[in-house]
């Protein structure tokens, strides 16, 4: 396993980790923020979905947490659960063997049993802000001796939805704790929020997006809205075609995902509407490859992680080219193979995303669907 300067020989617990995940190198935002985030400085990094950013803080920082010390040292907090559950699955995996305990806190689950399971002190804490408000409400978890917080997808939490809660969770921190920023995309405005609870000279780390790089084909099918049903049922035949199909509007996706059932076709749904453990069992299924198009709205699937997808299919446009990027981030992830996002699009739709294509530079072709293959469209 490969060193970095400034940080120290990994434990074994990390190397034999790394070395079941058959990693090779660090990525780009690993090798950049990974040994000020060692050194205890505050950092702010904006790097592509799909680039590692989860493993960019999770090594350094438990190579830093002390078992033995039976206290929270790390708090991580992201903003869907799907993503909370996601982040607890990667502790777990890259903590085997080490004595770190972690919890996941979610609101919706039982309370008493969070309490329950906070009594043990486990090291990392990862939850969503308004349930780890809540228990630092009821003094069950003290936030003056977490040294460290994570914000995952931060440009989602510094919102002003999220922010008064996550400016209370930091008031009742230690003044010198450290605090680390990631997300796909960060905002100026959200920058200059994360300027007033941050280190002066907090290092800010930016990686060009890899989405729109050749391994990721960005290809459109025009058609009238009332095709798209019919479409993405021809497309979830495509051979290799393991997909996320994806729309604003819960209605809507549940109209799709209803018309799909009736006509045998065998999917998954994720939308906020949805219970926690049905978002759980939809995500274990697919992954598991019980079915291979999972139907999902933006948020739902923010921080969403499934190494084999390869079709993206866009079943409305993005309300922007940061939704846009998110959406295209979810296939050809590190280690994965390459993946086609599929934009259904009707001529209204067609404008906005040549400009999308425009502004984001990235090549985009016009194609048919013709024998279970897409073809260029003539």
């Amino acid at each position: 396993m490969m060193n970095l300067e400034g940080l120290p020989e990994w434990s074994s617990f990390i190397e034999k980790a790394w070395e079941e995940a058959g990693y090779e190198s660090f990525t780009s935002v690993q090798e950049k923020a990974m040994p000020f985030i060692y050194k205890g400085g505050d950092v702010v990094a904006e790097a592509p979905t799909g680039s590692g950013k989860t493993l960019a803080y999770l090594m350094p920082l438990l190579e830093k947490v002390d078992p033995d010390v039976k206290r929270t040292q790390v708090l991580i907090m992201a903003s869907s659960h799907e993503l909370v559950m996601q982040i607890h699955q990667e502790v777990l995996e890259w903590t085997q063997g080490s004595g770190i305990g972690s919890t996941p806190l979610i609101g919706g689950a039982n309370i008493k049993r969070q309490i329950e399971k906070l009594k043990k002190k486990p090291a990392v804490l990862i939850g969503t802000p308004g349930r780890i408000h809540e228990l630092m409400e009821r003094k069950k978890i003290k936030a003056h001796e977490i040294q460290t917080v994570v914000m995952d997808e931060a440009d989602q939490l510094l919102v002003p939805e999220h922010l008064p809660t996550v400016e209370t969770i930091l008031k009742a921190m230690k003044q010198d704790r450290q605090i680390l920023l990631f997300s796909a995309t960060l905002p100026e405005e959200v920058i200059e929020v994360a300027q007033t609870f941050m280190d002066a000279e907090a290092e800010v780390v930016q990686v060009e997006s890899e989405v729109m790089k050749p391994k990721v084909d960005h290809v459109y099918i025009a058609c009238e809205d009332r095709d798209k049903i019919e479409l993405l049922r021809k497309l979830a035949h495509v051979d290799g075609f393991k997909g996320l199909g994806f729309m604003q509007d819960i209605a809507k996706l549940n109209v799709f995902a209803e018309k799909l059932i009736y006509g045998k076709l065998d999917l998954g749904l994720l939308h906020s509407d949805a219970k926690k453990e049905q978002r759980a069992k939809a995500i274990k299924e697919f992954r598991k490859g019980e079915y291979d198009l999972l139907l999902a709205t933006d948020v739902a699937a923010r921080g969403l992680d499934i190494l084999d997808i390869t079709f993206i299919v866009n079943l409305d446009i993005p309300k922007d080219e940061t939704s846009y990027v998110h959406r295209a981030g979810r296939t050809a992830r590190i280690g994965a193979q390459d993946g086609v996002v599929v934009s259904l699009v009707n001529p209204v739709e067609e404008k906005r995303l040549k400009k999308y294509a425009r502004d984001l530079d990235f090549a985009l072709t016009k194609k048919n669907l013709y024998k279970g293959k897409l073809v260029d469209a003539k």
